[in-house]
Formats: C-alpha cells, structure tokens, sequence
C-alpha cells in the first residue's frame, strides 16, 4: 500500500489534475494499491470561508462567491472528463452545490455561522476535487473509487481543529480498506464527530494529516506529500535565495521545521507515520523526477550540523520578573496557568536560573490578551511592587536553528553568534532545548531577512562564500575591474573560496540590480537596456534594502557627491571600496568620522587605491603603525601621469608635446592641469600623513606650481596647450641647468614635522628617486623601524589595469574579513 497526498497547487486546475493523476497511474502500475488524500483546489478553501463570513454579516456578496465556486467547479470537471463522464456527474455535482446555496441562504437569514456550519461548508472543496479525479481516472480506463473521509476519520466535536479518535479510526480504515487493490481517492482535511456523524475539519494543512492517518492506519510502505517544491527545504525560498532541497530528514527535525514555519509540512503529520517508522517522502508535483526529501527514523550522520533554518514572525516577548519571584513556590504555575486559562499559545519560554523572570513568546495578536490575564493573576504582587510591570517588545521574530547533528557537536552556538555578532544583529531572547535539537531565538523582525540569510551562508554554504557586489562607475575603470573580475572568477573561487556576485551597477545615466547577480558578460547591454534612470539615492536605498548579506559597494568615480554616502552604507554594514580620493582627503572630521564608524561597526572601508593605484601603499603604513613602528618622514612622487612626464621629458624634448602625448596616451585626465596642478597629489599625500597618525588638513601642504598661471587660468584645454607652447623656454632651461649637473627633475611631495610640501626638486643619483622610469610611482617611508635605509615602494602608479587589479584584489581582502 502506498498513501500519497496532492496539496491545493497540485490540484489547482485541469492541468495539474492530469499530471497528478500521471503520477497516480504510475505508480499503481507497478502492482501497489494507491490510496491518494486530495486537497481542495487551490483558493477554494478560502472563497468558500469568504462566502459564509459574507453570509452572516447579510452581505450578499456571497452569492457572487458561490457562483465563482460553482462555476469555477464545473470547468475543471468539464475541461479534464469526456462528455460522457461529464455529463454522468454534473447532476451529483449541482445536487451538492445546492446543499451548499441552501445552508448559505440559512446562514444569511439567522446572520450566524457556528463552527460546526463553517466546517461542513469548506468539505465541499475536498469532496469535489476528489470525486471529479476519481471519474478522470474511469474516464482514462482505471478502476478508481471516491473515498469521502468523513466514513472513515472519527473525531470529537472540536470544529475547525478536531481530535481524532486513533482506536475507532484506524479499526475502520483497517476494516474497509485493508484489502484495497485499487485506486482510491480520497478527501483530505475532513472527517466526522464519532457521536453525531456531523462534519468535522481537522485544521488548515489538515490534508497531510489525513495521509498520515491512512497510511498508518493501513501499515502504508511509503507515504508520498506532493506539493509544488523539491522536498523539505533548508529554509523559505523567499527570504533565502540560496535555499536548497534537503535529501533526508529526521522524524524529529521535519516536527522542529514545521513547528518552526516550514509551510510544506503540517505538524500534526509526523507523529502516525513515526510511530510506525513509515518512510515519508516530500515530493514536487511539476519535478517528479526529483527525488525530494525522505523522512524517517533514522539520522544521517554525513549530514551538516543544522538540517534547516525556520522563522516565525509577529512575535512578542512578554517578561514578567521581580524580586518576589525568587524562591516562591508556584510562580510559574500561576504564570502558566493563567496564559492556558486565556487560550493563549505560548511558542517560546526561557528562564534565568535565578528564578527572578519568566520570558515568553506569543503571537502579536495574542499580546493584549496575555497582558490582562498576567496581570490580573499578579495583581497583589504587582500593587507591591515585589513583581515589575509587564515587559512587552513586540514585532520580534523567532528563528530556529534544527538539526540532529548538533548534539555532541561543540562550537554549533559558537558559530550562530558570531555569525549574528559580525551582522550587526542583537538576540532579545534565546532558548535551548536539552535535546539540542533547535537553538531558538528572537529578534527584531526587520533584521529577519539579514539574519537568515547570513546564518544559511555560514552553515550551508560555508565551503564558499558569495560577496554581493554594488558598482557605481562603469568608465575605464570600472569596465576593466568588471573584465577582471570575469577573467579571474573561478581562480578566486578555487583559491580564495569566495564566489563574486555583481548584482548592482551604475553610470552616469542607468542603473540596474538582480537580486541572482547580473551577467556581467552583457553588463554594457543591460545598462543601455535599464528603465531605471541612474541616482545615486536610489541606488544607495536599493543597496541598503537588499535582502542579501555580505554586501560591498564600490565607487569607481571621482564624484565629490558619492562620498557623502559612505556613513550611511557603512551604517547598514556595507563594506566599500573606492579608488575616489574624496571622502578620504577632505576635512579631518570627515575623515575621523567615518574611520571611526568602520571601526566601531567592523565594517571595512578600504581605499588602497587612493594612493599608488595597485601599490600595496595605505596597507603596509597600516602594518606599520598598527605594529608599533612611528613615521617621521613620506617622500613620494604621487601621480602616474606626472612621473610619466618628468620620467621622459629631457633637454632634447619640448614639454609641451611630452604632456600631450601622455593625454594621448589616456596617462592623464583629459584636463592634463588636473595632473600638473598637484591637486590630486596634494589628496593623496594628505591621505597618507593622516594614514601615519597625523591629524592634519589639507592647508597643511602647499604646492609650488609647475605650471605658469596663465597656463592654470587658461579658459580651455586647447588654449591651454597653446599657452604652454608659449612657455617652452621656462622648462627648456629647467631641464638643461639640472642635467649639467647630472641631475634629474622628479615632482615630489613631502610630509615631514607637521608640514607638507609639493614641487619639482632636482635629485642626482644618490637619490632613489632618480632611477625612476615609465609612470612609476614611488614612496619613500623614513621611520624609528627604517631609520638609516628608508622603506621603499614602487611600481606603476596609474592606468585602469593595475588601478582595477587593485580593487578587486581589495573586494577578496573585503570578502575574507566579512
């Protein structure tokens, strides 16, 4: 015997019904009979429960409902059975629908619907989907019978979530059916007052029950629940992306997961089939190849520690402590007691060992209730003052961590905090079962998603980890880290473990996210596709609002508005980096500012990349000072384009056309005077003195210009070639008088006792920097470690490939801290 059980998605329509009855028939032509609970179609239960609450408010708006339902009825049956079947059970069919007009028109007349009314109303949805499959399956040749359960469940008269009668339950179901051969269809969620034979439901999900119930009553050797996902996953789908099938489960964790919110499973199932060790298998309807998820009696120890991730939401915790609890005998008795008196469902307790609080979980809905009833029971003490008034946080969320595995498994709860603690998320409330089958713990619902997902990273998905990548900024630097990015993909997956995942990008006129990640292959063509205008505040409230942890936004402008962002990102722990020299090199309070706050919120903001472009700058004067080292001196030659110019430029060249040739080249910003100014090294010599431990503001350094100022004021970039032609014999003489004394020109900047200063200089070769060549940068570090032989840095110190190379070699620094 086989008991498989088709939920309302399954059964939705005419479509469906004929892939659940392919399943049906496959399985019985292997030889086994087939006893299979049917739900209501899809969104049946609900109309026909609108209809009667409509009735008995004397709203006439449930006639439109039951013609919905009526109508809605006769189209699956006349779209799935041939006339002749059709036209042999539409009479049954009206007959019952008129039943159901009648008691509908009573209800509307006496303006009351009992439980007992509401529960015979909603049968109608079971009994109507599994009727009509049972006659599709005579229609396709099958020996198929109609099962209504109300002849076989017997329960008390607790309408809307009645108890079963297991005794006359299963002596029935073994007497009628144990010597099935057959097909039979069966009704799920009903059955019937074992006195009165009256209707009864056995509460929503009820259907699985009901498979339960036959498939243990009848020794079933498997119970099969169809629904519309591959098995028990790790967690809700809609709030884990990344969430997966899990193959096998216990008895025990499938219970824990429903409890928990798993919606695919009802609680009540799992106890008759654990009590026979009946294999319970959770299957797609639309996947049936799959082979979803087992339950059974056994653990798998090959398993991970947590099987699963389960939360509940519209939580409150409810606290009631005192000193007048402490060492009194029947406090919890009374608390208890009076929750139970006031109908209430307590989901989570945990109490400190000093007997001085009593804390629990109930729903929103449940508060006002539970704050009466508490505080009428302790109304004496209360008065006293020997009980504090009632503690309430509404609007928490309950998460559980379930799993086998995690007994006798050290360092499981080691594990969940840390992962909370680096995600900024605070637990109000925590409770540990002596089983150590669930951790449970409650949090601010609006931190549910972050805490989901992060949690599911960290036990599922640990062997890599996904970094959610924000880029603003798709130029030339931008569009090479994107290259970079996709060349180096899998080596970054193999070596460093973590998978990279671009699921936002910005230039200057379109935006675009995937909550999946983007292909960045086509990152070109889905901008220029976008309806999302670009916005820097949209972006940045998109960033922040997504779901998604371990989130790092990159800035590849030069925007001086950008930057303004940065606090609040690093805020909603979203790590940054950014060659942008902005934010970094503006005032000390802002700098100060949001140093602090990436420290206080262990949140990186990495700007390596300021400074020296790929040049491992910022990090080693880092290491240093961290170390204990003190900086009493930086000479650098801070600009690529520069030390380009000055690295080429000689007696027998005209400055004029070594500058333009470097433009050409893409060395310098396409106003070369951005360069030559000195204003971005000026940036960069500020942010690395601050970096040393100086706290300095930018009218700290002065600049002795390279360039004559009308060639600074010039009105445009031609009309400033034109007046730097004019000015060649300034630098012609230059040039010569340092090569005539076998000395080189080198713009170089200089931090040193307070003070900072930017200019050319005349070195010879005993200087370090006369060797330097190409677009080298090069920084000289004289310190109390590097006294008498400087510590030296150099490499090339712009274009996009080295300047990207050392972004994303930031993003897996990043990626590991997260």
């Amino acid at each position: 015997m086989r008991v498989l059980k088709f939920g309302g998605t399954s059964v939705a329509n005419a479509t469906n019904l004929k892939l659940v009855a392919e399943i049906i028939t496959n399985q019985h032509k292997a030889g086994d009979p087939i006893i299979a609970v049917v739900s209501a179609f899809s969104g049946i239960t609900d109309l026909l429960l609108r209809m009667v609450d409509a009735a008995q408010n004397s709203d006439k708006s449930y006639l439109a409902d039951f013609l919905e339902f009526t109508t809605k009825t006769k189209t699956v049956a006349s779209d799935l059975l041939s006339d002749n079947q059709y036209n042999l059970i539409v009479g049954e069919l009206e007959q019952n629908h008129e039943k159901l007009k009648n008691l509908l028109a009573g209800v509307y007349l006496i303006q009351e619907a009992s439980p007992k009314s509401k529960d015979f109303v909603v049968s109608f949805g079971e009994r109507n989907c599994a009727f009509i499959l049972s006659h599709y399956l005579r229609d396709l040749g099958h020996d198929a019978n109609y099962l209504d359960a109300r002849d076989y469940i017997k329960t008390d008269s607790s309408f809307g979530s009645a108890v079963v009668d297991f005794d006359l339950t299963n002596s029935i179901i073994k007497e009628k059916l144990g010597n099935t051969k057959n097909i039979i269809i069966a009704t799920g969620f009903i059955g019937s007052d074992k006195r009165s034979g009256v209707t009864t439901t056995l509460g929503r999900g009820g259907s699985d029950y009901s498979a339960s119930i036959f498939a243990a009553a009848l020794d079933a050797s498997v119970l099969e629940i169809w629904t519309d996902v591959d098995g028990v996953l790790t967690s809700d789908p809609r709030k884990v992306t990344k969430a997966y099938s899990i193959p096998k489960l216990s008895y025990l964790e499938a219970a824990e997961m429903s409890h928990f919110g798993a919606k695919v499973l009802y609680a009540p199932t799992i106890k008759p089939v654990k009590d026979k060790s009946i294999p319970t298998y959770i299957k797609n309807t639309f996947n049936p190849d799959h082979p979803g998820t087992l339950i059974h009696k056994g653990t798998d120890e090959n398993q991970k520690f947590i099987s699963g991730i389960s939360s509940i939401n519209s939580v409150a915790l409810i606290s009631l402590e005192g000193s007048g609890m402490q060492g009194v005998p029947g406090m919890a008795y009374r608390f208890f007691k009076c929750i139970a008196d006031g109908k209430i469902n307590v989901i989570m307790i945990t109490q400190a060992s000093s007997e001085h609080s009593i804390c629990i979980a109930v729903s929103n809905n449940d508060t006002g209730r539970a704050k009466e009833k508490i505080e009428a029971e302790f109304d004496i003490e209360l008065q006293r003052k020997v009980i504090n008034p009632l503690a309430i946080t509404n609007d928490l969320c309950l998460l559980a961590i379930i799993g086998a595995n995690m007994k006798n498994s050290p360092g499981v709860a080691g594990k969940l905090f840390h992962t909370l603690g680096k995600n900024e998320i605070n637990i109000e409330a925590i409770a540990q079962g002596s089983s150590e089958l669930n951790i449970t713990f409650a949090i601010s619902e609006k931190d549910e998603s972050r805490a989901l997902n992060s949690i599911h990273d960290s036990f599922f998905l640990s062997k890599y980890k996904t970094i959610h990548l924000y880029i603003v900024g798709v130029g030339l630097i931008g569009s090479t880290l994107i290259k970079q990015i996709l060349n180096n993909k899998k080596n970054i997956l193999e070596e460093s473990h973590i998978e990279l995942s671009v699921c936002g990008l910005s230039n200057s006129r379109k935006m675009v996210f995937a909550d999946d990640g983007l292909d960045i292959n086509e990152y070109s063509n889905l901008l220029s596709k976008s309806e999302e205008p670009s916005g820097i505040e949209n972006f940045i409230e998109h960033v922040i609002a997504d779901k998604h942890i371990n989130k790092i936004f990159v800035d590849n402008t030069a925007s001086k508005i950008i930057p303004e962002y940065y606090a609040r990102l690093l805020s909603n722990n979203i790590a940054i980096s950014t060659p942008n020299k902005i934010a970094l090199s503006s005032g000390l309070h802002q700098y100060k500012k949001l140093k602090e706050l990436s420290f206080s919120m262990n949140v990186p903001l990495n700007f390596e990349t300021n400074v020296g472009a790929g040049l491992p700058v910022i990090s080693t004067l880092k290491s240093l000072t961290t170390s204990g080292d003190k900086i009493h001196k930086i000479e650098a030659t801070l600009s690529g384009s520069v030390s380009y110019i000055f690295n080429n430029f000689s007696s027998k060249e005209n400055f004029h056309d070594i500058v333009l040739k470097a433009k050409e080249m893409g060395l310098t910003e396409p106003d070369p005077r951005e360069d030559l100014s000195g204003a971005d090294v000026k940036r960069k010599l500020l942010i690395l003195s601050r970096e040393c431990g100086f706290n300095i503001e930018g009218s700290a350094i002065s600049i002795k210009d390279i360039l004559s100022e009308d060639c600074l004021v010039a009105t445009s970039v031609e009309s400033f070639f034109s007046l730097l032609e004019k000015d060649q014999q300034r630098f012609k003489e230059m040039i010569v008088k340092a090569e005539s004394q076998n000395k080189r020109l080198r713009f170089i900047a200089t931090y040193e006792n307070g003070e900072g200063r930017i200019g050319l200089q005349e070195v010879d070769n005993t200087n370090p920097f006369y060797s330097l060549s190409g677009s080298d940068n090069m920084i000289v570090i004289s310190s109390e470690r590097y006294s008498s032989t400087p510590l030296v840095i150099r490499g090339p110190g712009a274009g996009a490939e080295v300047t990207a190379a050392g972004i994303l070699a930031e993003i897996i620094s990043i990626g590991k801290h997260l």
